[in-house]
């Protein structure tokens, strides 16, 4: 190869042109690069897209990566770190540390499990709790849990894909976690689906709903709703007039910032528009990113 390139066994996961969406697109249901680095921020860019790749699908021209570039985890502000390092098990789902006024720090979902990795999170400080928002996203969390000596927790809708949870979150109403932190139960995406929201800032929104790039706006994956999209209709109606955040923190989707007045708007907006959404086949094909 003449230079960087991203090999066949991409998945289109959205993950790496999240990270450098300048420099990696998509065509035919995959990314590729568009243009090789002209700076020394773009090849870091780039490698940012290497350590976060869930099938490590992105290559510089020399196939090696320099381990020196891994940026994860990677700071988006004070208060949220994104972890990198996603994992197939979780079909690449992205996965974030938020500081707690403590000084602790609480795990949102999961990068891939390596001891090392874990020993690289840990560093930041005292883990306390390892917060999944549904079942799809379970697949390294015990492993996290005990390697902190952390909580974790799951909605008792998906509470058979992690059935050693120490927290099972019950019915709709939501459920204070500690330190700012609430969970609010969604069932649509799955049973068991949850937001975390933390400070009246941030929302971590696992697969409910994310930022489109495409679209410029909030949206839900319609096409990969494995539960019910009319109950997705009916969790967005039941709660969006009451949610409150700054930042869209989602497990497959892209991250955005905005005014809380605005995100206001915009998740208000969703509601309304996924009250008109029936049930379709499950398509990865059809997702907008």
């Amino acid at each position: 190869m003449d230079g960087w390139y991203v090999d066949d066994r991409c998945t289109n996961c959205d993950v790496a042109r999240q990270l450098a969406p300048d420099l990696i697109g998509e065509e035919g249901g995959r990314s590729r690069i568009l243009r090789q680095p002209r700076t020394e921020e773009e090849h870091r860019r780039l490698h940012a897209a290497v350590f976060a790749c869930p099938t490590r699908s992105i290559h510089p021209a020399t196939g090696q990566a320099d381990q020196r570039l891994d940026p994860f985890p990677m700071r988006l502000d004070d208060t949220v770190l994104l972890c990198g390092h996603n994992s197939r098990r979780t079909a690449g789902a992205n996965s974030y540390l938020l500081r707690r006024p403590s000084g602790a720090l609480m795990m949102i979902d999961t990068p891939r499990w390596s001891p090392a990795l874990a020993d690289r999170y840990a560093a930041l400080g005292r883990i306390t709790e390892v917060l999944l928002t549904h079942r799809d996203h379970v697949a390294h969390g015990r492993r996290y849990a005990d390697r902190f000596g952390a909580r974790l927790w799951i909605h008792e809708g998906d509470l058979d894909a992690a059935p050693d949870a120490d927290r099972v979150v019950r019915g709709l109403d939501p459920v204070e976690v500690g330190e700012g932190v609430t969970v609010q139960p969604l069932p649509g995406h799955t049973r068991g689906s949850v937001l975390y929201l933390a400070d009246d800032r941030y929302c971590f929104s696992g697969d409910s709903f994310y930022w489109s790039r495409s679209l410029a706006d909030l949206t839900v994956a319609h096409s990969v709703t494995w539960y019910s999209i009319e109950e997705l209709a009916a969790s967005l109606a039941r709660t969006a007039a009451g949610l409150r955040f700054e930042w869209v923190l989602p497990g497959h989707g892209d991250r955005m910032r905005l005014p809380a007045a605005e995100m206001s708007r915009r998740l208000l907006a969703l509601a309304e528009r996924t009250r008109s959404l029936r049930p379709e086949p499950v398509d990865f094909t059809a997702v907008r990113w």
